[in-house]
């Protein structure tokens, strides 16, 4: 078996959390291609076409998700990154968000963009420490080079990101439980419809993806909707991590023969 790594890529750079380092390896292109040359009704009908479905369980179309937002320009849009990890033996979203958080802050910035959101929120597990520590900084240093904030790259394109610790409720991993604690309240689910698309955040459209959904939209933007279509199969397109944990027998190692990891 050939690797292939899509996400987790340069995970192994210890460097790679640096906006430097990302940049090297080719980040944030996929952002000055789409804000310069793709409209937002584009993006929508790319991440649509690429067949990507949302990594955190359920599986709904991400394209067909995010068309469902109201496209009225005067009315407020919220995106929410869900990075409240709690099912036992998960990691993967926590493990992008520490290595790779530039990866993250740009697949945010190209989601918002696509659904007209000019603020974003990363609602993280209060435990995770370092991943709160790492996207802080990347929102930071994406700031300073102008990929973020008012105006990105002299466009009239704006956003800013907030990182937002939870509270360690294990439900607060249900997206509507999610917008409760985002709010300030009890992390209890609310009863749909209506959806969070039509009134989420603050009875605002909102958009809720998890971290390894979003991250793939910035291989969409790179790579063209064709390459994400040609990996997996008719309605289940693209790459997908798996965590294992326990008992391994062949443990995952650096350089190790059962290294397969996307």
């Amino acid at each position: 078996m050939t690797e292939m790594r899509v996400l987790l890529a340069h995970i192994d750079n210890p460097d790679q959390s640096s906006i430097e380092t990302y940049e090297k390896n080719g980040g944030y292109q996929a952002i000055r291609k789409a804000i310069t040359h793709i409209l937002p009704s584009d993006l929508i009908d790319m991440v649509k076409k690429s067949g990507l479905r949302g990594r955190g369980g359920a599986g709904f179309s991400t394209g067909a998700k995010w068309s469902f937002i109201p496209k009225d320009p005067q009315l407020a849009k919220y995106l929410v990154c869900n990075c409240d990890e709690s099912e036992p033996g998960t990691f993967k979203d926590r493990l992008l968000s520490e290595k790779d958080p530039h990866q993250l802050i740009e697949g945010i910035i190209l989601s918002s963009y696509a659904i007209g959101c000019s603020h974003a929120f990363i609602y993280c597990r209060g435990e995770f420490y370092e991943s709160i520590s790492k996207l802080r900084k990347a929102i930071k240093e994406a700031k300073e080079k102008n990929l973020l904030g008012k105006n990105i790259l002299g466009t009239s394109y704006s956003l800013d990101i907030v990182v937002h610790p939870g509270a360690g409720a294990y439900i607060a991993g249900e997206e509507t439980a999610l917008l409760n604690s985002l709010e300030g309240f009890r992390a209890t689910p609310r009863l749909k419809p209506p959806f969070p698309a039509i009134k989420g955040l603050y009875q605002k459209p909102t958009i809720i993806n998890n971290v390894e959904t979003l991250c793939n939209v910035v291989h969409i933007v790179n790579r063209g909707f064709e390459w994400f279509q040609s990996i997996g199969k008719e309605k289940n397109t693209g790459t997908k991590i798996f965590q294992v944990s326990g008992q391994i027998r062949n443990p995952c190692k650096k350089g190790g023969p059962s290294q397969h990891r996307l």
